[in-house]
């Protein structure tokens, strides 16, 4: 039989299977859900008895509680849990003619619609609203302290991280994202990313992964990249400007910059010689995180105003704000030459969560006080904004117009196979779409089957469709350049997480370009 089609239960069904370890007769859920009361039925009624039917209520409640069990025990129900459970069970096809019929999508997706012929930037929830309550899979995320194996030695405080081992002596300071599948649909002017607790047929599989709590800084010593937080000489970030230690200029314990991406890489690599597992930022982790947020706050808005109270209905609403992005370029250039300010870890008082902490720029910046949030979500600080950063796994093809001898095309390669990562070509890489070929707001992205973010037209604003800049260049000969995300410290309302700049060779690193390390687990 169709293995997918054993993903396609019921809300209730799911809530009970989590909850009870996947122990339930699986035809005594059937039973369940063939046996129901009337559609008129208003009384409150617990089923107690394993072929009594469920209610909508008593069915929302059990995937609550689910959720709340796997939060606190910090599991998760894997795909081959779940499918050989259900196959225990599932092994003749009245059962599975039965699974074909139900609606997968309105009890294990949570998505949002968007309409590109619209130019608010809010979407419409769709799915299980109650996993729009819950968010099982965001709720997963949490900091860890990971090995250069790969392993995790430590889950962090969830609350508050600052009591915890974060000089890199104990692990790499990570956020682990569980796994979790999308589907990005486009019907007409709408497109949709759903995302699903389960497999199911079509989806993109998305296997658990671990991304730098802090922009990535350099042990100095050992060329190997890292994210701590660490003030000793050896971790000095920035360009690793020695005169300016003990100043109020002084790099120790902030990210590294100024750095050619292909280095970046060389340098994440060398925590495990012979792997590709340690890598910088890639665009599918970048691509992800992106939607994640979109889905939790229903905004392709990045910076609309934080807001940590839930709506009435009891889902996330607001943005992140306008994070680490309002600096004055001059005054930043005449205080440090536009190199790293905020210290990595600034944040990690807020744990596991989402939310932003004030900084003060010294007086050397200005005398009059300037005050800048640093934003965190979901453990990552400064997810935009601050320092420009390098992603891999993605090269755009730029040529010339057609008036120059070129095709007037911005091709886009992308690549999920760390170990064909290149700044030269596109061997490994899949072609997904055309990169719009304008400086501007962006309006829309590739998206297409697999939730491309890279902008194809311009012509929106800062509170406008996408909310945030696209910055490209087009050059003289045909060239190949790799992407920048996010924005800097003065990008203003240019920056957000959808920010995308292709102006730049792989070859070109300045004071504001930096990184974030990940870890994305080899396949056996």
């Amino acid at each position: 039989m169709d293995k997918s089609s054993l993903y396609n239960i019921k809300e209730g069904d799911l809530g009970r299977i989590v909850s009870e370890g996947l122990k339930k007769n699986f035809e005594d859920i059937l039973d369940d859900v063939n046996n129901k009361l009337s559609k008129d039925n208003t009384q409150e009624y617990t089923p107690t008895a394993d072929y009594n039917p469920a209610t909508k209520k008593y069915v929302d409640n059990s995937i609550t509680n689910a959720t709340k069990n796997l939060q606190q025990k910090g599991d998760y129900v894997t795909e081959d849990a779940l499918a050989q459970t259900l196959e225990d069970y599932a092994s003749n096809a009245s059962v599975d003619e039965k699974l074909q019929e139900l609606d997968i999508d309105s009890l294990a997706m949570y998505g949002v619609e968007f309409d590109k012929a619209v130019s608010s930037p809010d979407g419409t929830r769709i799915g299980n609203m109650t996993l729009h309550k819950t968010l099982p899979i965001h709720s997963l995320m949490r900091g860890c302290l990971l090995n250069d194996d790969g392993e995790v030695n430590k889950y962090l405080n969830p609350s508050d991280w600052t009591g915890e081992t974060r000089d890199g002596s104990q692990g790499q300071v990570m956020v682990e994202v569980p796994d979790h599948w999308w589907k990005f649909v486009t019907e007409g002017t709408k497109f949709r990313p759903q995302l699903y607790i389960v497999p199911v047929s079509g989806a993109i599989y998305v296997p658990k992964y671990y991304i730098g709590a802090n922009e990535a800084s350099l042990q100095r010593s050992t060329s190997k990249l890292c994210s701590v937080v660490n003030t000793s000489e050896d971790y000095r970030g920035g360009n690793n400007n020695t005169e300016w230690d003990g100043t109020y200029r002084s790099l120790l314990g902030l990210p590294a910059t100024n750095i050619l991406r292909t280095n970046f890489r060389t340098y994440a690599r060398n925590r495990k010689e012979g792997s590709t597992a340690w890598n910088i930022c890639t665009y599918d982790i970048q691509k992800d995180l992106f939607w994640l947020f979109a889905v939790e706050y229903a905004t392709l808005n990045t910076q609309k105003a934080y807001n940590a109270t839930k709506t009435a209905e009891g889902y996330a609403q607001g943005g992140l704000g306008d994070g680490f992005t309002t600096l004055d370029w001059t005054k930043w250039t005449n205080y440090n030459g536009n190199n790293p300010v905020v210290p990595c870890g600034y944040t990690d008082s807020l744990g596991n969560g989402t939310g932003q902490i004030e900084f003060t720029m010294p007086t050397e910046y200005d005398s009059a006080i300037k005050i800048v949030s640093v934003p965190r979500y979901r453990g990552v600080e400064n997810p935009f904004g601050h320092i420009w950063q390098w992603t891999d796994g993605i090269n755009v093809r730029i040529s010339p117009d057609t008036e120059s001898g070129g095709d007037g095309l911005s091709k886009v390669f992308v690549c999920s196979d760390p170990s064909k990562f290149n700044d030269s070509n596109y061997d490994g890489y899949s072609y997904v779409g055309n990169e719009a070929r304008t400086e501007a707001y962006v309006k829309e992205i590739i998206f297409g089957e697999g939730g491309e973010i890279m902008p194809s037209v311009v012509g929106g604003s800062s509170t406008t469709y996408f909310c945030d800049y696209h910055y490209t260049n087009i050059p003289s000969a045909e060239t190949l350049m790799g992407v920048l995300f996010g924005g800097g410290a003065a990008s203003g309302a240019y920056a957000g997480f959808a920010c995308a700049a292709s102006n730049n060779a792989p070859s070109h690193s300045d004071a504001y370009f930096g990184s974030r390390l990940c870890f994305i687990p080899e396949k056996a």
